[in-house]
Protein backbone atom coordinates (compact mmCIF):
# COMPACT_ATOMS: atom_id res chain seq x y z
CA UNK A 1 0.00 0.00 0.00
CA UNK A 2 1.37 3.39 -0.93
CA UNK A 3 1.49 6.36 1.44
CA UNK A 4 -1.08 7.99 -0.89
CA UNK A 5 -3.46 5.28 -0.06
CA UNK A 6 -2.02 4.65 3.67
CA UNK A 7 -3.53 8.29 3.58
CA UNK A 8 -6.77 8.49 2.42
CA UNK A 9 -7.68 5.37 4.30
CA UNK A 10 -6.84 7.82 7.61
CA UNK A 11 -9.46 10.43 6.59
CA UNK A 12 -11.64 7.85 6.84
CA UNK A 13 -10.82 6.26 9.94
CA UNK A 14 -11.45 7.10 13.49
CA UNK A 15 -8.51 9.03 14.62
CA UNK A 16 -8.59 10.45 11.10
CA UNK A 17 -12.12 11.96 11.90
CA UNK A 18 -11.65 12.94 15.88
CA UNK A 19 -8.59 15.16 13.81
CA UNK A 20 -10.82 16.77 11.56
CA UNK A 21 -13.11 17.51 14.20
CA UNK A 22 -10.40 19.26 15.90
CA UNK A 23 -8.89 20.81 13.60
CA UNK A 24 -11.96 22.02 12.69
CA UNK A 25 -12.87 23.17 16.10
CA UNK A 26 -9.58 25.01 16.15
CA UNK A 27 -10.96 27.37 13.52
CA UNK A 28 -14.00 28.67 15.82
CA UNK A 29 -10.43 30.58 17.76
CA UNK A 30 -10.44 32.12 14.86
CA UNK A 31 -14.17 33.02 14.27
CA UNK A 32 -14.48 34.23 18.05
CA UNK A 33 -11.50 36.83 18.09
CA UNK A 34 -12.90 38.36 14.36
CA UNK A 35 -16.83 38.59 15.88
CA UNK A 36 -15.39 39.99 19.16
CA UNK A 37 -13.29 42.61 16.73
CA UNK A 38 -16.69 43.15 14.29
CA UNK A 39 -18.79 44.07 17.58
CA UNK A 40 -16.31 46.68 19.00
CA UNK A 41 -16.26 48.25 15.57
CA UNK A 42 -19.82 48.22 15.24
CA UNK A 43 -18.82 46.23 11.67
CA UNK A 44 -22.01 44.87 10.57
CA UNK A 45 -20.84 43.02 7.81
CA UNK A 46 -17.56 41.32 9.56
CA UNK A 47 -20.66 40.55 12.17
CA UNK A 48 -22.75 38.78 9.17
CA UNK A 49 -19.46 36.97 8.25
CA UNK A 50 -18.11 35.80 11.47
CA UNK A 51 -22.17 34.43 11.95
CA UNK A 52 -22.37 32.16 8.60
CA UNK A 53 -18.12 31.36 9.35
CA UNK A 54 -19.87 30.23 13.02
CA UNK A 55 -22.18 27.69 11.08
CA UNK A 56 -20.21 26.54 8.61
CA UNK A 57 -18.25 25.46 11.56
CA UNK A 58 -20.90 24.02 13.46
CA UNK A 59 -22.45 22.35 10.11
CA UNK A 60 -19.06 20.88 9.56
CA UNK A 61 -18.31 19.52 13.23
CA UNK A 62 -21.97 17.67 12.96
CA UNK A 63 -21.12 16.17 9.97
CA UNK A 64 -18.24 14.64 10.89
CA UNK A 65 -20.20 13.35 14.51
CA UNK A 66 -22.56 11.78 12.67
CA UNK A 67 -19.33 10.32 10.26
CA UNK A 68 -18.20 8.84 13.74
CA UNK A 69 -21.64 7.27 14.69
CA UNK A 70 -22.01 5.95 11.79
CA UNK A 71 -18.66 4.21 11.74
CA UNK A 72 -19.17 3.14 15.70
CA UNK A 73 -22.55 1.36 14.19
CA UNK A 74 -20.43 -0.27 11.21
CA UNK A 75 -18.06 -1.77 14.12
CA UNK A 76 -19.68 -5.87 14.75
CA UNK A 77 -18.24 -5.19 18.32
CA UNK A 78 -19.09 -2.24 19.33
CA UNK A 79 -22.20 -2.96 20.77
Amino acid sequence: MSKLEKAKGFKKSKPGTYLSIGTTLFGAVSVIKQAKKARGESDTLQLVDAVVSAAAIATGVALLVRELRRMSSDDVLAD
